[in-house]
């Protein structure tokens, strides 16, 4: 596990290298989704102390210099970019420049669209932190803050459980729960990660069904 001392001031030099780019209007993906993936990483690198402490802080807090919206044709490149921009912006700060590599590929592979396999333990802990951070009641509020931004309904009108029609997250939000949030737990790299991820899956669940019985509450039974 990183030092106190050590962690402090890489987020104070990763913090200033954020504070030069383009405030990010996408409350998904803001300052705070980064303090929380490194919080989750911090708790995974305790389980895997064999695991690079200064890759994996960098790349919690560089890996979305660009974000691209769900709906964006180049949606699948921006890791890729910010592997690239994360390499530029680090060098000179003191950053060790044998590490480098290791950063950007942590953080070209953690996003899901992009399908690049992490290859390395400090790769596997950053997608499993980011990931992790898309489940539990954190993972529901940004699931609607970006279903919110990209104009889809809350739920199908009679059968938000998708039991007799396709699911379809882009047209109703609360479908993205099977569609895509509950696949993640077994997706996950480390042990720790599913552990975590199973635990947060079960409070979605929990919510995704009292949120149904809430929708249909006095509808006409179709």
């Amino acid at each position: 596990m990183m030092p106190l001392d050590a962690e402090h001031r890489w987020q104070a030099a990763l913090l200033a290298i954020l504070a030069t780019r383009p405030s990010d209007t996408d409350g998904s993906h803001d300052l705070n989704h980064l303090h929380r993936v490194w919080g989750i990483a911090a708790q995974l690198l305790k389980q895997y102390p064999a695991a690079d402490a200064d890759v994996v802080i960098a790349a919690s807090y560089l890996h979305d210099l660009v974000n691209h919206p769900k709906n964006h044709p180049e949606r699948h490149l921006a890791s890729r970019q910010s592997a690239t921009l994360a390499k530029q912006l680090l060098t000179g700060t003191g950053f060790p420049g044998d590490k480098l590599d290791s950063v950007g590929h942590a953080i070209e592979a953690h996003s899901f669209s992009a399908n690049i396999p992490p290859r390395t333990l400090e790769a596997c802990i950053v997608q499993d932190a980011d990931r992790l951070d898309a489940l539990g009641m954190i993972g529901v509020a940004r699931l609607f803050y970006i279903a919110g931004r990209m104009g889809s309904d809350l739920a199908h009108p009679q059968d938000p459980r998708g039991l007799d029609r396709p699911l379809d997250d882009r047209r109703y939000a609360l479908d993205h729960i099977v569609v895509k949030l509950a696949r993640l737990p077994a997706a996950m790299n480390t042990e720790a990660g599913r552990e975590l991820g199973e635990q947060r899956l079960a409070r979605i669940e929990a919510f995704r069904e009292a949120f149904c019985e809430e929708w249909l509450c006095g509808r006409p039974v179709v």
